[in-house]
């Protein structure tokens, strides 16, 4: 089985240089250092284009070449030895960008702008290079809920598997905005079903889609539930079908979601806990969504701000920024269970984890 290099995203508020690069051995588990790459300010999120040839991350920043809004920075890829070279950084041109994702084609990155409440669409040029955004889109309006602030915050984009659509939880106004994308010219369009409302106060983060193509799943960080959808991709309409708590039975403290993944396999979902500092694992009904909670399993750290699954389902990685380490667990393929594997990786205010194949 090949090895992973695994790229992972910080902030560079205390001693971090901001991306670094390990190889995760898929033999036994390990994670050691290869490199690191500065140069911009809280790289948080990171993508890889489609063909892997190229990586991008946010820089989560207010003011970007003296004007407002955040940075996108391209790189390319030594798939042999996982070193990156920067190649160019552009707006993105809201403030305090969250989060990224790229579309199926590799032509477009699309930004979720939290500071701003917004997104941006950059173009990708052949060379993996970023253009000047071609699109932005502003957020209105604000939640039922009394006790938030009355604006937006776009805290993540996802395409949809078919390329078609575009998935914005705006945590400030209780909805999950939904876009078409026009790849020809490079614009965000409203749909058959712009957005979809998710209950006052709850907060949407992050989203994600089961492999079958058929359910979607929304994490809400305020509430502290995850949200499962039936999935119409031909009109981008989610439907939802079930609400479920991610922390366990009679816990009373402090604690809001973080980040959401579906196994690869298809048959698991896993959610992050900051303040329980836990990794609720779901299993799912694959003929109808629904999902049923199995466990907690404790992340080893503080502040489960990010974990990402190994494309071959072997491994999960925890990025605890609290705690500036990254903890990794061994999958149960069978029951979805989740192994400490026992070391543990130093990394100063890790975020996201994004996996690349050893060449």
């Amino acid at each position: 089985m090949s090895d992973f290099f695994v790229y992972i995203g910080t902030y560079t508020d205390t001693n971090s240089e901001g991306i670094y690069v390990y190889r995760l051995n898929m033999s036994n588990g390990h994670l050691s250092p290869v490199s690191s790459i500065s140069g911009i300010t809280n790289p948080s999120f990171l993508d890889l284009s489609p063909d892997q040839q190229f990586l991008y991350a946010i820089g989560e920043v207010d003011e970007f070449d003296g004007k407002p809004g955040g940075a996108a920075a391209s790189y390319s890829v030594d798939q042999k030895r996982g070193f990156l070279t920067h190649l160019n950084t552009e707006s993105t041109v809201g403030p305090g960008p969250c989060h990224l994702d790229i579309d199926r084609s590799g032509k477009y990155l699309l930004v979720a702008n939290y500071g701003g409440g917004s997104v941006a669409l950059l173009p990708i040029r052949e060379n993996g290079s970023l253009g000047a955004a071609s699109d932005f889109i502003k957020h209105k309006g604000s939640s039922f809920n009394p006790n938030r602030p009355k604006i937006p915050h776009a805290h993540s984009i996802r395409v949809s598997p078919n390329n078609m659509h575009a998935f914005v939880p705006d945590l400030g106004l209780d909805k999950i905005m939904i876009y078409s994308i026009d790849l020809e010219n490079g614009k965000f369009l409203h749909g058959d079903h712009s957005f979809t409302e998710v209950d006052p106060g709850e907060g949407p983060r992050h989203f994600d889609f089961h492999p079958n193509g058929r359910f979607a799943y929304v994490i809400n960080e305020l509430g502290n539930t995850i949200v499962a959808y039936d999935y119409d991709a031909d009109h981008g309409k989610l439907e939802p079908v079930q609400k479920v708590s991610t922390l366990p039975p009679g816990f009373d403290g402090t604690s809001y979601t973080a980040d959401i993944h579906v196994h690869p396999n298809g048959r698991f979902l896993y959610g992050s806990n900051r303040g329980h500092d836990s990794i609720v694992i779901c299993e799912v009904n694959e003929s109808c969504g629904t999902l049923e909670v199995l466990a907690h399993e404790p992340t080893g750290g503080e502040n489960p701000r990010n974990f990402g699954i190994d494309p071959t389902g072997t491994y999960l990685l925890v990025a605890n920024q609290d705690s500036n380490d990254i903890f990794t667990f061994i999958i149960d393929e069978d029951t979805g269970g989740l192994t400490p594997f026992g070391k543990v990786a130093h990394v100063p205010r890790p975020v996201c984890l994004q996996f690349l194949p050893v060449q």
